[in-house]
């Protein structure tokens, strides 16, 4: 996923392995105040690092990557995206046009797909020849009719076809 998912793992294997020993340790009546003091430690480390972690998913390379990761008609397009509002709604634009299996792309829309192989959101095509595009991450693209909201977070190791 990211360079930040391997340390997040360690430190909750390592905040884990710490809280248990500690718990075989502690005399019966301190063993419920010291777990709750070590969960609370985890989630003021783990937390913070979680959202910068979602934040970093949706980059602008990561929404470019997940249009062709999504549609295989969109496969060597070379998206770029910059944004709109931040981690919510990306604007793409195509270096070339997508397959000619679709005579007017306007209004046509499409899931994008992150790099776990999950439907993370959506975009859809503001221009007849495809070569522009307006793209939401997570519900906003339920929102803005894109995905359905039980289409989000799904499995999909293969970009979709037709």
């Amino acid at each position: 996923m990211n360079e930040l998912t391997p340390e997040l793992n360690g430190l909750g294997d390592a905040l884990e392995r710490a809280a248990a020993a500690d718990l075989t340790r502690a005399p019966r009546g301190r063993s419920r105040r010291r777990r709750l003091v070590v969960v609370a430690v985890a989630a003021a480390v783990l937390v913070p690092g979680l959202a910068f972690a979602a934040d970093r998913l949706s980059s602008n390379d990561e929404v470019a990557a997940s249009m062709p990761a999504g549609t295989l008609a969109l496969a060597g397009t070379e998206p770029t995206c910059t944004v709109v509002r931040a981690d919510v709604e990306f604007h793409c634009v195509l270096a070339r046009p997508p397959a000619a299996e679709v005579s007017d792309w306007k209004g046509t829309v499409e899931p994008t797909v992150d790099a776990t192989k999950h439907v993370n959101g959506g975009c859809r095509s503001l221009r007849s020849d495809g070569l522009e595009w307006q793209c939401y991450i997570g519900q906003e693209a339920v929102a803005q009719q894109i995905i359905g909201a039980g289409f989000l977070g799904e499995y999909a190791p293969t970009p979709g076809v037709g």
